[in-house]
C-alpha cells in the first residue's frame, strides 16, 4: 500500500477527470486503497463515507463486505460514483447540516459503526464549519462509534489542535494518530495525519 497521503485536488479537477488520476496510479502499481484497508482493519462493519466524492473509498468497503452510505454535497462527483455503483446509497448533502434519519426511529440519526472522512475532507470544507461538521458527524455514530480523518497539516489550514479540540467538544476521544494511511508512526511536525476518535459506550 502507498505510504503517500493524498494531495489536495488541483482547481478545477471534477467527476470523471478526478476518478481517471486514481485510474492511472493503480495501473502504475499504485496501491490506491490505503483508506479502505485502515478502515477496514477496524473491524467495523457500516461505514458512512463523508465527503465520498466520485466513491473511491465507499465504492472499495463495499466491495469488501462492508456496509456503506456516501455523502457529498457536490453533484457532480456524486453523479460519477452513482454511475459506477448504483446499487449502492448515495446522499447529496452538505456536512455540517447532515441529517440521516434512523429508519426505526427517524426522531434520531442514524447510526454507523464509523465515519471515514478521506482525501482531505476536513480542510476543504467551507472556513469556520469545522465544528458544525464534526459535530454532525459524530451524531451519526453509535456508542464505541469511531470518526476517522486524514488530512494535510497545511500553513494557515486546520491544524490538528483547532481538530482535536472540536472532536472533543462533540463528545469523543482521540484513540490513534498516524502519519499516513498504513499506520506509520505519527511525529509531531508531520504535514499529514490520520486521526481515529471515539465516542464512549
Amino acid at each position: 500500500m502507498s505510504s503517500e497521503p493524498p494531495r489536495p485536488l488541483a482547481a478545477g479537477r471534477k467527476g470523471w477527470e478526478y476518478d481517471a488520476a486514481f485510474a492511472e496510479r493503480a495501473r502504475q502499481g499504485v496501491a490506491v486503497h490505503g483508506e479502505a484497508d485502515f478502515v477496514e482493519g477496524l473491524g467495523v462493519h457500516t461505514v458512512l463515507d463523508a465527503g465520498c466524492g466520485t466513491g473511491r473509498v465507499a465504492i472499495e468497503l463495499a466491495r469488501r463486505g462492508l456496509a456503506v452510505v456516501g455523502v457529498d454535497r457536490d453533484p457532480v462527483m456524486l453523479e460519477v460514483a452513482r454511475a459506477k455503483a448504483p446499487g449502492l446509497e448515495w446522499v447529496e448533502a452538505d456536512l455540517a447540516g447532515l441529517v440521516l434519519p434512523d429508519a426505526r426511529d427517524p426522531e434520531r440519526p442514524r447510526a454507523f459503526d464509523a465515519v471515514v472522512m478521506a482525501g482531505n475532507v476536513m480542510i476543504f470544507v467551507d472556513p469556520g464549519s469545522e465544528g458544525a461538521v464534526v459535530a454532525a458527524l459524530a451524531r451519526h455514530l453509535g456508542p464505541g462509534g469511531r470518526l476517522v480523518a486524514g488530512f494535510q497539516l497545511l500553513p494557515g489550514r486546520l491544524d490538528l489542535g483547532r481538530y482535536d479540540a472540536a472532536v472533543a467538544a462533540a463528545g469523543l476521544a482521540l484513540v490513534e494518530r498516524h502519519a499516513t494511511w498504513d499506520r506509520r508512526p505519527w511525529t509531531s511536525g508531520g504535514d499529514y495525519a490520520v486521526s481515529v476518535h471515539r465516542r464512549p459506550g
